[in-house]
């Protein structure tokens, strides 16, 4: 019996390719619903860690703006989606969070991101 070779980074590379496809429908599927409300700008809060996470809030301008639930979830499931595809894994023991800011005039997004982690220092010295 022979075993094929598994080409794990053609693998990713294709994974990589296929999510930048499904992001860049959603953007432009998501940005005319949200020019249409006459958002200006969207701001997204995210965070995870403990191999869990979510998008904790998700905010427009102008503030007088009523953004509909169900497209509120759509901009977190992408804001969510973006921040893992450029941070793969960030959820993930002490995790990571932060902030996605989307200017709808310009279609311009700014990922302010952090990674948590724990920093061990040790030292052993025998025969002192």
């Amino acid at each position: 019996m022979t075993n094929p070779q598994i080409d794990y980074a053609a693998m990713a590379a294709q994974w990589r390719a296929e999510r930048e496809t499904t992001l860049k429908a959603s953007r432009t599927e998501l940005l005319a619903q949200l020019r249409a409300l006459g958002i200006s700008e969207v701001t997204a809060e995210y965070e995870g860690y403990g191999d869990s996470g979510n998008v904790e809030d998700v905010t427009v301008q102008p503030a007088e703006v009523q953004l509909p639930e169900a497209l509120a979830t759509e901009v977190g499931d992408f804001a969510w989606s973006l921040a893992y595809h450029h941070h793969p894994g960030f959820e993930n023991n002490e995790g990571g969070y932060g902030t996605l800011t989307w200017d709808i005039a310009l279609d311009s997004i700014i990922l302010d991101h952090a990674d948590r982690y724990v920093e061990c220092s040790h030292s052993y010295v025998e025969g002192l």
